[in-house]
């Protein structure tokens, strides 16, 4: 039986694989934050943090880790 996997993560997944920037999903983010996705969307353009775009999606994005840890250390 094949296990479900989101599209974010499986991304994710290759996007980590082929990179050399570690990166989190909005929500991943999000939770990181306390925030909810719609709340993490809206801090990340108030923040004007690094979008990574997704190839074939206009309104998703992966955001760099290392942003985020920043973000907690403060």
């Amino acid at each position: 039986m094949q296990v479900f996997q989101d599209w974010n993560q499986k991304v994710k997944k290759t996007f980590n694989a082929t990179s050399n920037e570690v990166v989190l999903t909005v929500t991943e983010a999000g939770n990181l934050l306390g925030l909810s996705k719609d709340q993490m969307k809206t801090y990340v353009d108030k923040s004007t943090l690094t979008k990574v775009p997704i190839m074939r999606s206009v309104h998703r994005y992966l955001l760099l880790k290392k942003e985020i840890d920043e973000l907690l250390e403060r």
